[in-house]
């Protein structure tokens, strides 16, 4: 961590695939998930402070959040196997790539540090979601 900064990619976040709180329902509904998770964003650059640092970061935040669940929709309803996984493979570049802004928008803005420890959290789920999917289909 550098003096002032915040850095929030070292944070250890809790991630795993299992559910461990059987009371806890998770949306494994991809569709419903990727699409909330966008509004989120949405909603959360409409609270950041107006200045040119972030706008930048937040337009290019909202394409790479919105643009996992477009591209999911076009997985959905892919014309082969092939082109599923070249969709499901840019959802995963698309996740990344928003934990990338998240983490320009908390050290930009370090007041809303929890808040994009949440959202990127999300991201990384996601992006370990897409992953899985890669790597359990053939080809």
């Amino acid at each position: 961590m550098h003096k002032g900064g915040v850095l929030i990619s070292n944070y250890q976040f809790p991630i795993s695939n299992q559910i461990q709180n059987q009371n806890v329902k998770k949306v494994y509904d991809l569709a419903k998930r990727t699409s909330k998770f966008g509004e989120e964003i949405i909603l959360f650059i409409k609270v950041l402070p107006k200045d040119d640092v972030n706008r930048h970061f937040s337009l290019q935040l909202v394409r790479s959040a919105t643009s996992i669940g477009a591209n999911y929709m076009e997985a959905d309803c892919a014309e082969s196997g092939k082109d599923f996984k070249h969709k499901i493979g840019i959802c995963k570049k698309e996740a990344k790539e928003t934990t990338y802004w998240l983490h320009m928008i908390a050290v930009n803005n370090t007041e809303k540090k929890e808040r994009c420890r949440e959202l990127w959290k999300e991201a990384h789920e996601l992006t370990l979601i897409f992953s899985a999917i890669i790597n359990s289909r053939k080809n």
